[in-house]
């Protein structure tokens, strides 16, 4: 049982110190899955465990009850992921409860402020809808700094800068 422990103890360091090569920290980094570290996926379900580390045995931290929402992935362990969401909050999550749906969450510099939808790509088009700070919108595309979403009543075209949940200038197709 104390080996268990130690053993746990010691990979859960590890994780946290980046040792393992597939918890490198540089865009585009190879990871277990093949696939770029950083980089957005949502969450699956409605409950989901973040763990403290990448293992069942470690205790859950909290969990989120919030399908759709957008989280980071920064490293990788075996099946586990480490996220992080918007508001830096970091932990493990088990690969399958999360989904390559790319989403974003509306983010401005005041939770009071309303970001502008606009009907194409340009400022001076007819705004459609204004959303608040932490909408989750799912993202259609982007290109050239402006990303097309959509939600329960909205769709449009909102500036890149708004979004948490997509890189500056990436193109989503």
């Amino acid at each position: 049982m104390e080996l268990g422990r130690f053993c746990s103890a010691l990979l859960f360091a590890e994780c946290l110190l980046g040792v393992f090569p597939s918890a490198a920290s540089g865009k585009d980094a190879a990871t277990t899955s093949g696939l770029p570290i950083p980089r957005y996926v949502s969450l699956k379900s409605d409950h989901v465990n973040v763990r403290a580390g990448p293992t069942k045995d470690n205790d859950v931290a909290w969990v989120y009850t919030r399908s759709g929402l957008p989280v980071e992935i920064t490293a990788e362990f075996e099946n586990w992921r480490r996220v992080r969401d918007s508001e830096g909050a970091e932990g493990w999550v088990y690969h399958s409860l999360l989904s390559g749906r790319r989403t974003a969450v509306i983010t401005m510099k005041s939770r009071e402020d309303l970001a502008p939808l606009y009907e194409r790509a340009d400022r001076a088009s007819a705004v459609t809808a204004r959303l608040q700070a932490g909408v989750i919108t799912q993202v259609r595309q982007c290109e050239s700094g402006w990303c097309r979403v959509s939600g329960n009543g909205f769709d449009g075209w909102i500036e890149q800068q708004r979004l948490w949940g997509v890189y500056a200038d990436e193109k989503v197709d």
